[in-house]
């Protein structure tokens, strides 16, 4: 791939053996400040003098480590990564003394602040802050739209599915599918989750990775490798306890990070009016996108609609969130929580949309797309690539964005971590296999799974670096295990008279379907039959040998011939799999005989419905089944249920004292 060389006119012939290094490449990646150098010249008594970060470079020239980060950026990403790994060390004396249940799940008396910043580093990870502003940046602002379906789906999750976890107090979320179903839907729905946590947690580690190599010219797999390291190091130690505390201190340098780039931005291209302006020059401002076909990437039905049922779908059901959620001491306390963290991911989606507005106009001409002159060649690196040419001379602000890209990273996987070795304990050695372990042996178990997630993690980075865009790549995959799961959990809270066959069998079509879906678009993309129709950028700047596979990207071609699964915009993937488990779940349980809703406890069905379900007959009379479930089981975990509520009634003046000051 070439440059454009007459926009290095005004170096002397003495500084090309520096260029020739700036536009070289190595493993594919650009490790040289084109563009960055190029644009901030300046001239001091009438002589021309290489740009600051060009000079740096040049200083360094005979260095064998060819990367640009200062030291003090080293430092400030260093600090990050010390931090955390001091976390674990720091409780890891409380973790040594503490009960299983204790290290899970920090003895269900964490505080308030720390469990809302874990809860929005579940949901925000680095795939967030590379991707967002790339779409945005390809693709337009309708996707802004997105930050309503969040705020409706946190009082979905406030108040239909939170308060049965709540009440209900056990250690994994899909506990709940056996008492409401039996043991069959619960291993199913918890072994979708791992094959989920597979999957997302190596592109956690990938997004990074990928950033940090860019800015320093690093190997993505060693970097992957220090990720992995550092956060399989303090979740191992520390437990939960020093997961969450974790989370709030890198959610805090996320988003000082993201809120810096973006304000230096900003600035740069002339304030806000600036950016807007030139937005609207090139065609990304869209809000009203009613378009009916649900092919179309973002329009308002699939933003509103699919994003909602998503994120619901994500929040409500998913153990990293429910885990989270249920470790506070009261319902009132939980469900603040989730307010607290529903305001922050709406705030930092926000900040992360305007960020890929800056990048569009930082790059409007008389500068060129980056990838169109090889400063890159994929647009999950469109925001690493801007910070060091925005702030590359600032030393420690690249530092300062590594460390909240890695932040979010490790966030991210310390929680897939966390929750994954309580599913497989939980749900498959005592739930599936009935095994009752020593805490002892349990405590070994729990490390362990978390050490061989960390080394699948990195194993699977091989795959993940053949796919495409990150952001629609991680949604797609996360979508299907969201929309299986939230449909048979909606069905068990919602739907009273369904059984465990309705289910189950809702279930596996659900996921067969979401899955064909979204893996059959995504081996489209790859195989190119799919185009990603992106929005056209100005290219009267840049050179005239520009690759045809970057032109290719804004051809709009014709695709109907493509299988129509494959070409329906990723947000409906969760909708899909949700719908088809409920309409299917809800058939099958019609054929096999459907459950008596007055023999359902209540404590398994969303306080929204309590008012239209008939009297309890199982409150005067034995238990009974409708479907030939197992009963000694049913019965067992419901009167574990019901020792938990009492015991909580009991410290219930204690807890609303304590509620006060949970802060």
């Amino acid at each position: 791939m070439s440059i454009n060389l007459s926009n290095l006119q005004f170096f002397s012939t003495e500084d090309w053996p520096i260029i020739s290094r700036l536009v070289s490449f190595e493993d594919g990646i650009p490790f040289g400040p084109i563009n960055g150098g190029i644009e901030r010249e300046r001239r001091i008594e009438g002589k021309e003098r290489l740009p600051r970060n060009l000079k740096a470079f040049k200083m360094s020239e005979n260095n064998p480590e060819r990367g640009y980060f200062h030291w003090a950026d080293w430092l400030v990403f260093s600090a990050m990564l010390t931090i955390s790994a001091a976390s674990g060390i720091w409780h890891f004396k409380s973790a040594q003394q503490s009960t299983t249940e204790d290290y899970l799940l920090g003895g269900r008396k964490l505080r308030l602040w720390p469990v809302a910043a874990s809860l929005i580093a579940s949901f925000i990870s680095g795939v967030t802050i590379v991707g967002t502003p790339a779409e945005i940046y390809n693709f337009g602002t309708q996707y802004w739209i997105t930050i309503i379906s969040i705020f409706f789906s946190g009082v979905v999750v406030a108040t239909v599915y939170l308060p049965v976890f709540v009440t209900l107090q056990l250690h994994s979320a899909y506990e709940y599918l056996e008492v409401r179903f039996n043991k069959g839907v619960r291993t199913l729905i918890s072994l979708i989750f791992v094959f989920d946590v597979v999957l997302y947690e190596s592109i956690v580690v990938y997004v990074p990775a990928l950033a940090l190599s860019q800015v320093s010219g690093i190997n993505t797999h060693i970097i992957s490798a220090i990720v992995c390291g550092v956060c399989v190091f303090y979740t191992v130690l520390g437990g939960l306890k020093a997961v969450v505390w974790t989370d709030m201190l890198q959610v805090i340098v996320m988003m000082l990070a993201m809120f810096t780039v973006t304000v230096l931005g900003t600035i740069e291209v002339g304030g806000p009016s600036e950016v807007w302006q030139k937005a609207r020059e090139a065609n990304r401002i869209e809000f009203f996108n009613f378009d009916s076909s649900p092919y179309t990437r973002h329009t308002v039905w699939s933003v509103l609609v699919g994003s909602w049922l998503y994120c619901t779908a994500y929040i409500a059901v998913n153990q990293t969130m429910v885990q989270r959620y249920i470790s506070l001491r009261t319902m009132k306390t939980s469900k603040l929580a989730v307010g607290i963290a529903i305001l922050g991911i709406m705030a930092f989606i926000s900040l992360c949309c305007w960020c890929g507005l800056v990048l569009l106009a930082w790059w409007s001409p008389p500068k060129c797309d980056p990838r169109a002159t090889g400063l890159i060649q994929a647009d999950d690196q469109l925001l690493p690539a801007f910070v060091m040419q925005v702030a590359g001379h600032l030393h420690g602000v690249p530092g300062l964005f590594i460390a909240g890209i890695f932040g979010a990273a490790l966030s991210s996987l310390s929680v897939g971590f966390n929750s994954t070795s309580v599913v497989l304990l939980e749900d498959f050695v005592k739930g599936c296999f009935g095994l009752q372990p020593s805490e002892r042996c349990s405590s070994i178990l729990v490390k362990s799974i978390v050490i061989f997630l960390g080394l699948f993690a990195l194993a699977f980075i091989f795959f993940i670096e053949t796919l495409g865009g990150v952001l629609v790549v991680t949604n797609s995959l996360a979508a299907i295990a969201a929309g299986t799961s939230f449909g048979v959990f909606t069905l068990g809270m919602l739907f009273p008279w369904t059984n465990s066959q309705g289910a189950f069998v809702g279930a596996v079509v659900g996921f067969l379907i979401a899955g064909w879906a979204s893996f059959g678009a995504n081996a489209s993309i790859s195989a190119g039959v799919i185009l990603p129709n992106k929005l056209p950028v100005p290219l009267a700047q840049c050179p005239g040998n520009i690759s045809q596979a970057f032109l290719d990207q804004f051809v709009h071609t014709d695709e109907e011939d493509v299988f129509a699964l494959y070409r329906l915009s990723y947000h409906w993937v969760s909708g899909l799999g949700a719908v088809v488990v409920i309409v299917v779940g809800g058939m099958v349980t019609w054929f096999t005989g459907p459950k008596d809703p007055s023999y359902v406890d209540r404590k398994l069905l969303s306080p929204v419905i309590h008012r239209w379900l008939p009297y309890p007959k199982y409150q005067n009379e034995e238990w009974q089944q409708s479907t030939a479930e197992p009963r000694s089981s049913v019965n067992l975990l419901l009167g574990n249920i019901t020792k938990k509520s009492k015991r909580k009634n009991t410290s219930k003046k204690k807890e609303d004292q304590s509620d006060g000051v949970v802060s």
